[in-house]
């Protein structure tokens, strides 16, 4: 497993570290967590970017969704 070395002042530590026991977690997993939620957010965006730009403008009911599918 790799170590990652991050630097903070001290305020910013207390309050991660604050932070990170309130959400139950150790530093390093509220961290991880954090990251990983970042990417995904990241990837979230690229995705609504790239359904943005292949919008045609067409818009169906919730009707007309349910008679499509024979509901």
């Amino acid at each position: 497993m790799t170590t990652m070395t991050m630097r903070l002042d001290n305020a910013d530590a207390q309050l991660v570290r604050k932070y990170a026991e309130f959400e139950g977690k150790s530093i390093s997993d509220f961290i991880r967590d954090a990251v990983f939620e970042r990417i995904e957010d990241q990837e979230d965006l690229a995705t609504l970017r790239a359904a943005i730009a292949e919008d045609d403008g067409v818009r169906y009911t919730h009707e007309q969704v349910l008679a499509e599918l024979g509901l």
